[in-house]
């Protein structure tokens, strides 16, 4: 990071912030703030009912809970942990338009860049930066090099509350390199570090109070609690984080304490937290807890009426009919990324479908890429379309079996924390245990054999076709095909495939396979 560039852009992030200084009033010091929060919207914007549970969520309940609190209290400051993009057809059909026009109307002060808005490349990013009222934070993101977005990603924030100097930095994980699209000249930088020079720049400028609004994830919120000095609270987003007791309260590395806090996913919580800060800068008291957004909070007309914008056209998606499922095409989060579901079977299957003429015989799909279940009867393009919301086409190319078991070691790598590569697989199946350092976890890789009609084991040294997404192909989520050969881009998007494979399928009753089997010395 150019230093003297950053300096200069918090000077401008200063007359950002005047809509927020508006809303305040001058008082007696010690410090007392409100601090609002949430993170991994994923465009989540109507209320949903997860399996099991009662309705929740909707922007439109959020905004009255917001309004509430501002009318309430006396200094409040609403942030966004980042990850607004992806993930319902409100962003598919509007794009950084829809985000932006409910964001500016809940009147956020502050976001955080999140890895999924990097998802439709760095010019999309670029042109709901334009159109946001508010600042867009990443202090170890450097698009400098990069035509749209140079100059547009700030490093920090200030406001004044009580005269006093509050600075709000942010920081994006450095997976985002593989794990979206941000191009070629956009680099991230090591977030630790640049979160310690960058709280000692604002500090010399006689900042204290000083909020880390990050995108890292909730272990490396805590390391990054732990390890910078300086930060008093940290708001964090990535790794969908409910958290119980809230907040989380620890020290930095000379013992000062910090509240590290996240609010779930999908706007199911409107996080809350209270903190009374000495005339010094450091924490003193605090309380709160995270407010559940669900049916006891009205819904706000205004908000409403911005999305009612975008439903023709979402209707219009919604409504056409491609396929039928005989059995619920089940992909929550916990099970896609971490076993064999159905809904990654028929996913592979229309895969392997798809591109059957072009020689493959093995898919691979990520399990973070899949984004909904499908339930039992009449499947939508909207279904479709909220199953796999990334637009990616289908890649194929050829790898050797040595190659073919190291991505299958890569996709398992990260199974405990619910990483996005596991693989969802077709044409193949494995044994791995999670007990195993990542690395050593593939115990079992057979491969169907068409001539047999069997599984045989990898070897090594064959070539084998394989389809998979472009995200993946590119190297996505740590993915590394470096060696294969006779690489062909389709430019088949994957859900136009899956519609297609649903219309030319009998109803869809598939089940668990026996493709992943997983297996350690303490399973039953």
């Amino acid at each position: 990071m150019n230093w003297k560039l950053a300096l200069l852009a918090v000077a401008l992030v200063g007359m950002v912030a005047t809509g927020f200084l508006l809303r305040m009033e001058t008082g007696p010091r010690p410090l007392e703030l409100t601090i609002l929060h949430t993170n991994d919207l994923h465009a989540h914007y109507d209320p949903f009912e997860p399996w099991g549970e009662p309705v929740q969520g909707g922007v439109a309940r959020l905004s009255t809970a917001i309004e509430k609190i501002r009318d309430d209290e006396e200094h409040v400051l609403l942030l966004d942990a980042g990850d607004q993009f992806q993930g319902t057809l409100f962003y598919t059909v509007g794009g950084a338009n829809v985000v932006a026009d409910v964001m500016n109307a809940l009147e956020y002060d502050a976001m955080c860049i999140g890895n999924h808005e990097f998802d439709s490349g760095p010019a999309e990013l670029a042109d709901f930066i334009g159109l946001a009222d508010f600042p867009v934070l990443s202090a170890n993101t450097d698009a400098a090099a990069d035509a749209n977005l140079a100059a547009s990603v700030l490093p920090l924030a200030l406001y004044r509350v009580d005269e006093e100097p509050i600075a709000v930095i942010g920081l994006t994980t450095e997976h985002t390199a593989s794990a979206s699209s941000p191009g070629p000249h956009v680099t991230f930088g090591d977030a630790i570090e640049t979160a310690q020079s960058t709280v000692d720049s604002v500090a010399s400028m006689g900042v204290d109070v000083i909020i880390a609004l990050t995108h890292l994830g909730y272990d490396r919120d805590l390391e990054l609690a732990h390890r910078v000095d300086g930060i008093d609270v940290i708001v964090g987003g990535h790794s969908h984080t409910a958290l119980d007791p809230y907040p989380t309260v620890t020290e930095s590395a000379s013992g000062e304490p910090v509240l590290v806090v996240t609010a779930h996913e999908w706007g199911k919580q409107l996080g809350r937290l209270d903190v009374r800060f000495t005339d010094n800068g450091v924490v003193e008291s605090f309380s709160g807890q995270p407010i559940p957004i669900d049916s006891s909070i009205a819904e706000d007309e205004g908000m409403l009426r911005i999305l009612d914008r975008y439903r023709p056209e979402i209707d219009a998606l919604m409504t056409r009919v491609v396929g039928d499922a005989g059995v619920t095409l089940a992909a929550d989060r916990d099970e896609v990324r971490a076993h064999e579901t159905n809904l990654g079977n028929v996913i592979c299957d229309a895969l392997l479908w798809k591109t059957k003429g072009l020689g493959a015989t093995i898919a691979i799909q990520n399990g973070g890429g899949i984004r909904a279940s499908i339930p039992a009867g009449d499947v939508t393009m909207g279904q479709v379309l909220e199953v796999l919301p990334f637009g990616n086409q289908i890649t194929v190319l050829t790898i050797s079996g040595t190659e073919l078991v190291a991505a299958l070691e890569n996709g398992v790598s990260g199974v405990e924390d619910g990483a996005g590569r596991f693989p969802q697989v077709g044409g193949l199946r494995y044994t791995f245990d999670p007990a195993a350092a990542p690395g050593e976890r593939i115990a079992v890789v057979e491969v169907w054999d068409a001539a047999t009609e069997t599984y045989v084991i990898v070897d090594p040294a064959a070539a084998y076709t394989v389809a998979t997404n472009n995200y993946l192909a590119d190297g996505g989520d740590g993915y590394a095909f470096d060696g294969a050969s006779d690489r062909y881009e389709t430019g088949w998007l994957l859900s136009d495939a899956l519609a297609e494979y649903l219309a030319a399928s009998d109803p869809i009753v598939l089940g668990i396979e026996g493709r992943i089997v997983e297996t350690s010395p303490n399973a039953p």
